[in-house]
């Protein structure tokens, strides 16, 4: 009887790195430590309580940072104010750049179409035609090449750089194999390694999607969308999931550098430390900007608490005057403090004694201190009701 004869597929012998498997058993320390303090700041983020206000500027900020950076890694050249404008729908741009605005618009409607289903709690497995999917919304209404199709796989070959994206034939096989495995358990499932094994997976969806290039146009944003899925998927906050993509298009010279690398050695380890080290540092900042807001927080309750019980009109008008300092960056000269708010400029309307003497009041009572340049609310003293903690220089450590 004949032996059966298996034929290799294409792929095997011009790209042998996709093997849909990663070897963390030779994972650097460092991968493992930069997962769990990214898994200890997601789960920090997610239950820091905010402002509403607050709340919506950083949904909205990091969306339009993320935006910005999936199309700007790929030629996109608006910048992120006029993104931010774009977001709350302040933009206008002349005929000639309206593309542009089209390609950010297209991200972000994607994205919200993406968090609304995973938020509803229905969200779809990943096959090859979501994938598609998402390449149609990605490119829809854009110009493009000849040939190119959204939501269709590429027709040939095609070179990005000096890599040679995997073979046509192939495309379908590669594509079936890389959703099997994104959708299988890579280990034994607990609480404590979904997250960090989360992570691995969007960033592997997106190292393999780049690798495998199935589309004309659109492979990068395809593969942002695919990691922000998964990431949302496994409960990381809607401002944190823009961070790797913001990550990418910040060292966009690195991105390309440990693609090629990665390709190269078939490791994946180093694009995935280089991914979620980016990560972490974004993560790290945006606990610092909660931080500022929950010391702000803790600042204003300071002062009612300060004042106690208002009961004249002189108390009101003090409150009203601290309150108003303490959102300014800057000292204040006392004849400006006047100005601050239009209440204060109508209570303090043709007497300079009173303000004066509100001043020396706030002074006394620690809420208000004469610097260079006028006066500033002493708000730096919440910081002193931290838990104490040293730096090497003897410093109390007050930022994350």
């Amino acid at each position: 009887m004949t032996p059966r004869v298996t034929h290799k597929r294409t792929y095997e012998e011009t790209h042998p790195w996709l093997t849909f498997t990663v070897d963390l058993k030779h994972a650097p320390t460092s991968l493992w430590l930069l997962l769990g303090e990214a898994r200890s700041k997601i789960n920090h983020i997610a239950y820091s309580p905010l402002k509403p206000e607050t709340a919506r500027q950083m949904h909205l900020v990091f969306l339009a940072k993320g935006a910005l950076a999936t199309t700007a890694i790929e030629g996109n050249t608006l910048t992120e104010d006029e993104v931010l404008k774009l977001v709350q729908g302040k933009l206008k741009l002349p005929p000639s750049q309206e593309y542009l605005a089209h390609e950010i618009e297209n991200i972000v409607n994607a994205f919200n179409e993406i968090c609304d289903e995973v938020l509803d709690g229905s969200t779809r497995r990943l096959t090859p035609d979501l994938i598609t999917e998402y390449n149609g919304k990605i490119l829809k209404g854009l110009e493009l090449e000849e040939g190119v199709v959204p939501g269709e796989l590429r027709s040939g070959s095609v070179i990005v750089g000096r890599y040679r994206a995997a073979p046509r034939e192939d495309l379908d096989y590669l594509l079936e194999r890389l959703c099997e495995w994104l959708e299988a358990e890579w280990y034994e499932p607990t609480d404590d390694w979904a997250l960090p094994m989360a992570i691995l997976k969007a960033i592997a969806a997106h190292l393999y999607l780049a690798w495998i290039h199935p589309f004309g146009d659109g492979n990068g944003r395809t593969a942002r969308l695919m990691e922000l899925r998964i990431l949302l998927a496994a409960g990381v906050a809607t401002p944190a999931v823009h961070l790797l993509s913001n990550h990418y298009n910040l060292t966009r010279a690195e991105y390309y550098r440990q693609l090629d690398r990665a390709s190269r050695t078939g490791d994946p380890l180093g694009f995935f430390v280089y991914a979620v080290q980016g990560f972490v540092d974004g993560l790290r900042d945006q606990l610092n900007r909660i931080a500022d807001q929950q010391f702000d927080d803790r600042w204003e309750q300071y002062v009612y608490e300060t004042f106690g019980k208002l009961r004249t009109e002189t108390d009101h008008r003090r409150l009203d005057l601290a309150l108003a300092l303490s959102d300014q960056e800057e000292p204040v000269p006392q004849s400006a403090l006047r100005h601050l708010t239009p209440e204060l400029a109508e209570a303090y309307a043709g007497t300079v004694r009173t303000l004066g003497r509100d001043v020396n009041a706030l002074e006394k009572m620690g809420l208000v201190e004469r610097v260079r340049g006028g006066y500033r609310a002493r708000s730096h003293i919440i910081r002193s009701f931290l838990p104490l903690s040293a730096s090497q220089d003897g410093e109390v450590l007050a930022r994350l």
